[in-house]
């Protein structure tokens, strides 16, 4: 049995017709069709069965296109691990976010990773889809609000719990005081990102559990809009606690919400089944180490 052979039953499995994956193999359909008949005769029985034109897998030909799947991965896995041990800091690492976390947790981390491993491509997305598209292959690490329910495939690594709090002008009365109930956010102006985001999600679920609802806000899908917004005095907004604390903005006060404080838990997933180069453990490893001093100094300057 050879890879070859494999590869081809692989493309007729995807293309479910001879002729296209013969075309996609760049080969002639009668070489197709010869390879496939050489695995047949090896493991001694049919892959397909042939209806007039059309094509499908016996139950061999499941077993046998789930192994291949298998075997491909593995083959990929060894590739990805040799080309690691040759370039070390080489490659590229896609990294997938939600829309603002780049404010909080890649701007200064990634110039002083960039440092560290220059030859390193490293392409950071803002998306609403970080899940998905770690489970489907497009990216190569997310970092994300934990999953309840995630695949099989996928590592979950906890990073860190994420409150949120009120953003407010330093002039509104709101702003001299150290916390006020959820509910009373009726009284304000807000402005908020639109409700896909998924901390507009969270604020909604707070809002549906006290049965309030808040005061016709303005909607953004900039976080730059949104606290310029608030620094003029437009109107107030929910925001990650430790955004706003680490950047620190002279003319926004930062009030804690009660009854219910929302929040949220925030992880790093990868695919398990993918081979993961040196440069990604690091980048792991740094983005823990970023949080980590952010909120000890968060921690610290509260204490002060």
């Amino acid at each position: 049995m050879e890879l070859r052979q494999l590869e081809y039953f692989m493309a007729v499995c995807k293309e479910m017709h001879f002729s296209r994956a013969a075309e996609n193999l760049c080969t002639t359909q009668s070489n197709l069709s010869q390879q496939i008949k050489f695995l047949e005769n090896e493991i001694g029985t049919p892959l397909f069965d042939r209806i007039g034109r059309r094509i499908a897998l016996t139950d061999a030909g499941k077993i046998m296109l789930e192994q291949s799947r298998l075997i491909f991965e593995r083959i990929d896995y060894m590739k990805g691990a040799i080309t690691d041990l040759q370039q070390m800091e080489g490659g590229r690492l896609d990294i997938g976010i939600l829309p603002g976390d780049g404010d909080l947790l890649f701007d200064a981390l990634l110039i002083d990773f960039h440092r560290s491993y220059p030859k390193l491509s490293i392409s950071v997305t803002e998306t609403m889809d970080v899940y998905e598209q770690v489970v489907n292959g497009t990216r190569d690490l997310g970092v994300t609000t934990t999953p309840s329910h995630p695949d099989e495939r996928i590592a979950v690594i906890p990073l860190f719990h994420e409150e949120f709090a009120l953003a407010i002008h330093k002039d509104h009365p709101f702003a001299k005081i150290m916390s006020i109930p959820f509910e009373q956010l009726e009284q304000l102006k807000m402005v908020m990102f639109g409700s896909e985001h998924q901390i507009t999600k969270i604020i909604q679920h707070c809002c549906q559990k006290k049965g309030m609802s808040l005061n016709n806000p303005i909607v953004t899908s900039t976080l730059s809009t949104l606290l310029s917004l608030i620094e003029q005095g437009v109107g107030a907004s929910i925001l990650p606690k430790l955004l706003l604390d680490y950047l620190d903005r002279d003319n926004i006060a930062v009030v804690s919400l009660r009854n219910p404080t929302p929040s949220q838990d925030i992880c790093i997933i990868h695919r398990t089944d993918k081979f993961m180069g040196q440069a990604a453990k690091v980048f792991i490893s740094e983005l823990q180490s970023f949080i980590e001093t952010v909120m000890a100094r968060n921690t610290r300057s509260i204490g002060s």
